[in-house]
């Protein structure tokens, strides 16, 4: 069994002939793989579903993807390259998990929250060969992590994000430079924003629900 990264699964109870495809969750900054494993049982049963755990331990629990330092100005700060070490643990830990588990690895999707949204957008634009679908909760475009490749890379990619219209932790400013982003790079996306703070309304989790079903 591959263990680069610690995880869960859930297997789907929805089977065909075909190999299944693949949804991997990957939390936010703090957080472990049983947060947004919580969605699992309400998520299609078509899917493989794996929830990761980050690399990163933190005091007193928890876990990341990569730090972030906040100065005495309260100017906050991502290590970009602990990130982009996260990006690529991330793009081998999917190429494992798809011989492991014998899924198909043309119909891979992540499903990240904030710090995980981030990554989820680093590893897409990255390795775009690797993923076909992004659901990004509540986080932002780093550019700073991505390696972009020529445009015609991306026509496959579909994606959808969301963020909280009050969310204090990542503005929902930062949020609003994505659609146009992925614009540049030919993937055609909107934002959908909901009257919450960091973290995801329950309107907004039936929505990407929907939109995961509509991808299959």
């Amino acid at each position: 069994m591959t263990r680069s990264l610690e995880h869960i699964i859930q297997k789907p109870t929805i089977t065909s002939s075909d190999k299944a495809p693949l949804l991997l969750l990957l939390h936010g900054y703090g957080s472990n793989e049983e947060d947004l494993f919580s969605f699992a049982e309400e998520l299609p049963k078509n899917y493989f579903i794996i929830s990761a755990r980050a690399p990163i331990a933190m005091q007193p629990y928890g876990n990341a993807w990569y730090h972030i330092s906040i100065d005495p100005d309260g100017v906050k700060s991502s290590d970009n390259d602990g990130a982009r070490q996260s990006r690529d643990l991330i793009a081998r830990f999917i190429d494992e998990a798809i011989e492991t588990y014998d899924l198909d690895k043309h119909n891979v999707t992540l499903l990240g929250f904030s710090q995980g949204t981030i990554l989820s957008y680093a590893v897409a634009l990255t390795y775009p060969e690797k993923i076909k679908n992004v659901i990004g909760l509540s986080g932002y475009i780093n550019e700073d992590i991505i390696e972009l490749k020529s445009n015609p890379s991306y026509a496959h990619l579909n994606v959808y994000n969301s963020h909280g219209t009050v969310d204090q932790v990542i503005p929902i400013d930062a949020a609003r430079k994505t659609p146009p982003y992925l614009e540049k790079v030919g993937i055609s996306s909107t934002l959908s924003e909901f009257p919450v703070g960091h973290g995801v309304h329950p309107t907004n989790f039936y929505e990407f629900k929907k939109w995961l079903e509509e991808q299959v």
